[in-house]
């Protein structure tokens, strides 16, 4: 797993393409997972989200996704699950005080961003996880934010 997530950091910008493709085909069949039910969908879309997830990017299934802001590394990665950056155990070859083997998630991160076109996200302030989330499908969540975004609809 740890070779493909280095993998997905160092090809972010294909993944970030991806991804932007992917979630606007997700918003576009918003219509659909409304009529059918986002409830109903929840547990096998997530299935399908932490299969594909957990391979390319060792997702830990928070819930609020955040691959796209930090360079294609996930920061729940992190030991210490830092969302903002890296702490001050970073070793000076860019490896984790927690596990040595591993680089840090936040140097992955800056790694990846370089190479995205939107890498400046990485600079967003994210809000701390919701762990009434944890399990749940991040893309059936984006779907409904994108659908209800685009059609002036507020929370």
């Amino acid at each position: 797993m740890y070779s493909l997530r280095l993998w997905s950091v160092k090809h972010a910008r294909a993944m970030e393409t991806f991804y932007n493709v992917f979630e606007n085909g997700l918003a576009k069949v918003h219509p659909l997972f409304k009529y059918a039910g986002y409830r109903r969908l929840e547990k096998p879309i997530a299935w399908l989200e932490k299969n594909i997830k957990s391979v390319l990017f060792d997702c830990k299934m928070c819930g609020q996704c955040v691959l796209s802001d930090t360079g294609m590394s996930c920061p729940m990665n992190c030991p210490k699950q830092l969302r903002n950056g890296p702490c001050g155990g970073v070793r000076a070859d860019g490896y984790c005080e927690v596990e040595p083997d591993m680089k840090c998630v936040w140097v992955l991160a800056s790694e990846g961003a370089v190479k995205m076109r939107h890498g400046d996200n990485i600079l967003k302030v994210q809000f701390p996880v919701d762990r009434r989330l944890e399990g749940r499908s991040s893309w059936l969540r984006a779907a409904q934010q994108r659908s209800e975004q685009a059609s002036g609809v507020n929370n």
